[in-house]
């Protein structure tokens, strides 16, 4: 029931004038029964509310924080593989005429290539500083291990090359229904050591968000065990770090991202899938109970609005645990992952630029 109202209240928050926010609970009365309802230790009791739009972001974010959820692709559940195909090709075709337009505004070029075997696609930037013609971004793209196959999966290294003015390889690692774990991270290793093999580790970053967050930092635990050489540094955005519904923001953003809504939906039919049968508190599954120590320095992006937000923050305070450089940015009222979607908001050009400068610190030249 709690759940229930909860959307509602959100949705209403999207469609209320301001007359009717002044028509809101009076305070008091709201003020006596909150006291009453968490007079006791334990969780917290949250009345039903509205929570507008941010008014000091700017309108193309304001826009992406308004946003109505995104269906079907955040309470999917198909009841078979063919179904899960079907709306992943159905979500995947319907990015592309975007992503195209997209590449053409920022004068980004896309080639496709393979590399380690793995099929996947080189970005590179109309300009590129002199500083970064030596190195190499691999960027390993987010989906919740089952959307974003092919080109539909590019937004992100795309936006690092254009915004960053760096070359970025992005791959296409194999996804459930067809090749659960440890497909997708069996393939990332692939691309990590044919990329040893093209540039020095010292001139390379790797770049993720969401699952390609989760999988980044995977990657560095599992190159660690595997002796592998580890880029200079990281950039694991709003990151899967822990595929259990483990965490604060799970509950406290719960219905208020308008990207991800709540881990009920198909998060956690992902994860099931993805994981078929394996412990997901396994650090090569959710690489939050890995050991952190000796990790290249890492810059986090999130959200306030994000479901996410605790499991940057987690990763965040991990790292410096274990006396990692570690910089976190998060955007006022953005819900998971929003700094990828929209490339002439300004921050999203921001974020990035953050991401290049935190790079110029640590990759060689």
């Amino acid at each position: 029931m709690l759940r229930i109202v909860r959307l509602a209240t959100v949705v209403l928050a999207l469609t209320m004038t301001p007359a009717a926010f002044a028509q809101a609970p009076d305070f008091s009365a709201l003020e006596s029964s909150q006291n009453a309802a968490n007079s006791a230790a334990g969780p917290r009791s949250l009345p039903a509310k509205v929570v507008p739009v941010p008014q000091d972001i700017d309108a193309a974010a304001q826009a992406l924080v308004a946003a109505p959820y995104r269906l079907p692709a955040w309470n999917a559940n198909p009841a078979s593989a063919d179904e899960w195909r079907a709306l992943v090709k159905k979500l995947a075709d319907a990015s592309l005429p975007g992503l195209a337009k997209a590449r053409a505004m920022l004068g980004v070029t896309m080639e496709p290539t393979v590399i380690g075997g793995v099929k996947g696609f080189v970005f590179t930037p109309k300009t590129m500083p002199d500083a970064h013609r030596n190195q190499l971004i691999i960027n390993v793209h987010g989906g919740g291990y089952v959307y974003g196959p092919g080109e539909s999966g590019t937004a992100e290294a795309m936006l690092m090359a254009a915004y960053g003015g760096y070359k970025v390889i992005e791959f296409d690692y194999r996804m459930p229904p067809d090749a659960p774990y440890p497909a997708a991270m069996d393939d990332a290793m692939a691309v990590w050591k044919a990329a040893l093999s093209m540039q020095d580790p010292s001139r390379m970053a790797i770049v993720g968000t969401s699952t390609g967050g989760g999988m980044t930092l995977a990657m560095i635990l599992r190159a660690k065990q595997e002796g592998l050489a580890l880029p200079a540094a990281i950039a694991p955005g709003t990151p899967w770090a822990d595929l259990t519904e483990t965490g604060d923001s799970y509950k406290t953003n719960e219905w208020l991202d308008n990207v991800l809504v709540s881990y009920s939906g198909y998060l956690s039919h992902a994860a099931t899938l993805y994981a078929n049968g394996h412990d997901m508190k396994d650090p090569q599954l959710s690489p939050i109970y890995g050991d952190f120590h000796g990790f290249p320095p890492t810059i986090l992006t999130t959200g306030t609005r994000d479901l996410f937000l605790s499991n940057t923050v987690r990763t965040h305070r991990k790292l410096r645990e274990a006396g990692v450089v570690a910089d976190l940015q998060v955007f006022e009222g953005f819900s998971h992952a929003q700094y990828l979607f929209d490339p002439s908001a300004p921050e999203t050009k921001e974020a990035f630029e953050e991401i290049a400068a935190f790079f110029d610190r640590y990759l060689a030249k």
